[in-house]
């Protein structure tokens, strides 16, 4: 089939411009990664048992190829970051900052839950961009300010360089820092102290020590402004989430009562809202956007030979993609499209997905496509069964499932019956966008800190992508905090907020004999294609897992791409 091309500007894409100078050094994913055996084994039941080149968008669009084009793409694999690199971590035994010196005692629970920061190694001596490294370069005296994940990295490794001071936390702001660090501004090395403060409190909090964690929360709840910096605002966001957990284990707050009493108040954490805010934060930040188009061109490559295409969407919400699957049908060579039919799965908002099924109905008709819209809805999801899905003989099923596996974590017997349906239906593809990170840590300090880095990442990403839209990235930081202060606080199936990384989905989809799909060059040059029409693209990196693609900001995952296949 010939390429087909597409427009569609109410996506939000800057219409004609182009940035054609892209860095030549992508920041490198980070270190080590987490413990993940242990996180795999002590998560929910379910878990148990474990162990030729396109044009670009301006003018006429995305393209969106039906066939791969090996060869001539190939030059967007030397474009994207693909290798992981792991230099030494500062803090460790083989670290030059520690030379010889000797560590002191410390409790084996503590120990083993903080091992974690010394995961996220510091990047003050990586290079700038534009480059070529040098070995054991010496920082320069005027240093950038650091974005606000860099502020943790530092604080992180600093923190656990001065063990044998965590109990005099004045000693341990005022130590001198060591050379590595003397290139930071005087606001960097308060952000990175203050930090060192929050990390201590949540450090008492989990050993129950919660008069102690109080007064350091005070300290930073003083040090702190929302008004300020992304940094001081991620410290206080977290900061109050420590103040809840302690009132909850002191019993000062009563603790509600099951996962629905939380339901519609994490929309936007959880991906699904349609709210302006939401909206606002789809256009102006690269990562879903980057996951749709790669996901479109997935999708059309397993039906690119299909005259009837069943579309089953587990989360429509605007269904704003389909218009843009739509447009490249319209247009494809070979033999028109005989039925698009699209199934939206859902256990909310009736009248929001019928309404985006209505929209879909009337563009599918101004582009002459035969198309049909069904809804399966599901208030308990434990009900869904085959026979609720319409499926024909001849249909190409695909299955869309855009950052909506993860809300049904802590309801693992709904994901599992969610899975078995599917395989019986017996797709051509299932494409699943997951959040990477790891949220369901049974350990409070293991998620405490990987929120942490996560967050800060991600409020470093709207701080430069809504620039200009400062009354949305508050409402949006103000939502998120809601998901930061149930990963911290919540426990058991109060906790609502849970994400895993790709590996943990992939040991789960093992047991449904699910077979990963390697992505076509193509697909990778749309995911690269898209990423260049945001002013903030040269933070947004690409990089891959296995056949799974990551999209991240500055070298942080924060979304995960991935096809799927049943033997």
């Amino acid at each position: 089939m010939a390429n087909v091309s597409f427009s569609y500007p109410s996506f939000g894409f800057d219409e004609g411009r182009v940035l054609d100078d892209r860095d030549k050094e992508r920041r490198r994913a980070k270190g080590a990664r987490e413990h993940r055996g242990e996180d795999i084994a002590e998560l929910d039941p379910f878990f148990s048992g474990f162990g030729s080149r396109q044009e670009n968008l301006s003018g006429k669009g995305v393209h969106l190829s039906g066939q791969s084009q090996v060869g001539a793409n190939s030059v967007v694999l030397d474009q994207m970051n693909l290798n992981v690199s792991s230099p030494p971590v500062l803090g460790s035994e083989d670290s030059p900052e520690f030379g010889n010196a000797q560590k002191p005692m410390m409790p084996s629970k503590t120990k083993a839950s903080l091992e974690l920061l010394s995961n996220y190694w510091t990047v003050l001596k990586k290079p700038k961009r534009d480059e070529p490294a040098e070995p054991n370069r010496e920082v320069p005296v005027s240093q950038p300010k650091l974005s606000t994940e860099e502020i943790m990295r530092v604080a992180g490794t600093r923190y656990l360089q001065f063990q044998d001071q965590r109990d005099n936390y004045f000693s341990l702001l005022t130590h001198p820092f060591g050379p590595a660090f003397s290139g930071l501004s005087e606001e960097d090395l308060r952000e990175v102290q203050l930090v060192q403060l929050l990390l201590a409190a949540a450090e008492k909090v989990g050993d129950q020590q919660f008069d102690r964690a109080s007064s350091l929360l005070s300290y930073c709840e003083l040090l702190a402004s929302k008004r300020a910096s992304p940094a001081q605002r991620i410290v206080l966001y977290f900061a109050e989430a420590l103040r809840e957990r302690i009132d909850k284990e002191t019993g000062l707050m009563i603790s509600t009562k099951g996962f629905e009493g939380n339901t519609g108040k994490d929309d936007l954490s959880q991906g699904l809202s349609t709210s302006l805010t939401n909206l606002k934060c789809h256009a102006q930040l690269p990562f879903n956007q980057v996951t749709q188009f790669t996901a479109l061109q997935v999708i059309i490559e397993h039906t690119v030979s299909a005259t009837r295409i069943h579309l089953i969407d587990l989360q429509i919400r605007s269904g704003i993609q389909w218009i843009v699957l739509m447009q490249a049908l319209a247009e494809r060579n070979g033999d028109p499209v005989e039925l698009l039919k699209i199934t939206a799965v859902g256990s909310a908002g009736r009248e929001k997905i019928e309404e985006a099924g209505k929209r879909l109905a009337s563009v599918a008709e101004s582009m002459k496509i035969p198309f049909s819209f069904e809804v399966v809805f599901l208030p308990n999801l434990e009900d869904i069964r085959e026979e609720l899905f319409n499926i024909e003989d001849g249909e190409a099923i695909a299955v869309y499932a855009a950052v909506v596996l993860r809300t049904m974590l802590s309801r693992p017997t709904s994901l599992e019956k969610m899975i078995g349906v599917i395989r019986n239906l017996n797709p051509s593809v299932m494409v699943l966008t997951e959040v990477e990170a790891n949220h369901n840590s049974p350990s409070f300090l293991a998620r405490f800190i990987e929120a942490l880095f996560f967050y800060s990442a991600f409020f470093d990403c709207l701080e430069t992508c809504m620039v200009h839209e400062v009354k949305y990235k508050t409402i949006a930081e103000e939502m998120f905090s809601i998901g930061i202060r149930n990963i911290v606080s919540a426990e058991g199936h109060e906790r609502f907020t849970r994400n895993v990384k790709i590996d943990v989905w992939r040991a789960f989809f093992a047991r449904y004999r699910m077979v990963e799909i390697e992505f076509s060059e193509v697909s990778l040059y749309q995911a690269n294609l898209v990423t260049k029409q945001f002013a903030c693209e040269r933070f947004c990196t690409l990089d891959r897992d296995g056949n799974c693609l990551l999209v991240g900001w500055k070298g942080t995952p924060i979304l995960s791409l991935s096809a799927w296949k049943f033997r």
